[in-house]
């Protein structure tokens, strides 16, 4: 058995630095005490098994967002045996100025969740603008996509009168031509048709 004095300093009251020791210690069959000191330390006098003992001086190093143990005075000492249990010493007044400061806590807490409501209800609003704008873009979208359309009809009419000319062409040069004009034509319209498929006219 081994009994430790720690005398724990840092942002280590009223921030539930003993109730996690008080959850730890019980955990760990550790039995002793826990109470603020007037100077802003905590005091902790704690018993059990040695090598429980080891695990516990090493748990109650607590930094998180709230807790922030600075340093820690360690005394070593015989074990008495005079606790039952792990428990908080409670000084005079405590309870009630931690009420007090709970209610503080708690006013905190509501005006932060109403900021944090009107914060979600302007971006609600923004959220709103914004699909308004995407609806109208959709709806330009739409637009553009029914003149390239029409575009490409008019584009399917003008090569359907390109061909027709060509067959025209081609009846009439049969009958004005002979035929070795006729071939020099047909290969001039074929280079020609070459050099239009080449600029993606047809």
């Amino acid at each position: 058995m081994k009994r430790l004095t720690a005398y724990v300093s840092g942002r280590v009251q009223r921030v539930g630095y003993r109730a996690k020791v008080i959850q730890l210690a019980n955990c760990m069959g550790i039995t002793g005490i826990i109470e603020n000191l007037s100077d802003g330390r905590v005091r902790i006098i704690a018993e059990g098994d040695e090598e429980k003992m080891e695990l516990f001086e090493g748990s109650i190093d607590i930094r998180n967002t709230f807790i922030q143990v600075t340093s820690i005075e360690k005394i070593y000492s015989q074990p008495c045996g005079e606790f039952g249990s792990f428990y908080k010493l409670v000084g005079t007044r405590e309870t009630d100025s931690r009420l007090d400061e709970g209610i503080g806590v708690l006013k905190d807490m509501r005006d932060l969740l109403n900021s944090i409501c009107n914060k979600q209800g302007q971006m609600l609003g923004k959220q709103d603008q914004m699909l308004g704008k995407q609806d109208q873009m959709l709806g330009k979208q739409d637009q553009m996509l029914g003149k390239q359309d029409e575009m490409l009809g008019k584009q399917d009419e003008i090569l359907f009168e390109i061909k027709d000319m060509n067959r025209s062409l081609n009846d009439k040069m049969d009958k004005v031509l002979d035929k070795s004009d006729i071939i020099e034509l047909k290969g001039d319209v074929a280079e020609m048709k070459s050099a239009l498929r080449a600029k993606g006219i047809i």
